[in-house]
């Protein structure tokens, strides 16, 4: 009868035990995406990064005539990179950039897209039929906080999400708070702060949805990492207690 009965206990033990930890952190915490599953299979609409102050860019000019294009083709002395012979422009804080034969050419607010085709327009005088290539070659977001690898990643083309510069960080460790995410971007010359919710469907709909370089995403630790890394050993100890409880009241049954 004594050995059921330790058993029993033993076997309650465990189970509240693993009830504790189980029940530290729900499924509505930590699960993405909830909510009305249609509305995410939604598009999010289309994104195109705006040119903006302190953008380094990257411009080639090509035409039926290369020898017409030579001219817009010399390497910047601004910046250089692994990629031999790319001319680089950097955008000064009034939104232009110096162009050769042109001079000063405002692109800032501009697209990719909208900047190649104000361009063309602007050396179809100068050049037949002309095509223009600009890339970002400092489009660069930093993931801090609560993931598992924190730190500032490049990024190689103009779109980058919210969820895929997560997903370079290595996602959020247990202890991210996923309802709460923060992204910091400099919009107008002001710093904003938009908080996003990882576990709702409306992240799709979010502003911040795809990045903007330079961008900043935080991830808040929530509390009970707050509370472990002020006191490491609370619930250590409460687990502890409950457990010294628990064999306290077996000895004494089964004595």
């Amino acid at each position: 009868m004594k050995i059921h009965t330790k058993a029993y206990f033993l076997k309650t033990f465990f189970i509240l035990l693993g009830t504790f930890m189980v029940s530290c952190v729900s499924r509505e915490k930590m699960v993405y995406f909830q909510g009305d599953q249609s509305s995410i299979e939604k598009t999010v609409g289309t994104y195109a990064a705006v040119i903006q102050a302190d953008d380094l860019l990257s411009i080639t000019v090509f035409g039926r005539d290369g020898s017409a294009t030579k001219i817009f083709n010399q390497e910047s002395n601004i910046q250089t990179t692994g990629l031999v012979g790319r001319p680089m422009y950097l955008v000064d804080a009034e939104g232009n950039i110096e162009f050769p034969f042109l001079g000063k050419v405002k692109l800032a607010g501009l697209t990719r897209n909208e900047a190649i085709q104000y361009m063309k327009g602007l050396l179809s005088s100068e050049v037949i039929d002309p095509g223009v290539n600009i890339n970002f070659e400092n489009f660069r977001i930093t993931v801090l906080g609560e993931v598992s690898n924190p730190g500032t990643y490049p990024v190689n083309y103009e779109k980058i999400s919210l969820l895929e510069a997560i997903g370079m960080a290595g996602d959020l460790t247990i202890n991210g708070v996923r309802q709460n995410v923060m992204v910091i971007r400099e919009e107008g010359g002001e710093r904003k702060f938009h908080r996003v919710d990882l576990t709702s469907d409306e992240l799709f709909h979010s502003p911040v949805y795809y990045l903007a370089q330079n961008d900043v995403v935080y991830v808040e630790p929530n509390s009970n990492k707050i509370n472990t890394s002020s006191n490491v050993f609370r619930n250590t100890s409460f687990a502890i207690s409950i457990a010294s409880f628990l064999i306290t009241i077996i000895a004494l049954i089964t004595r």
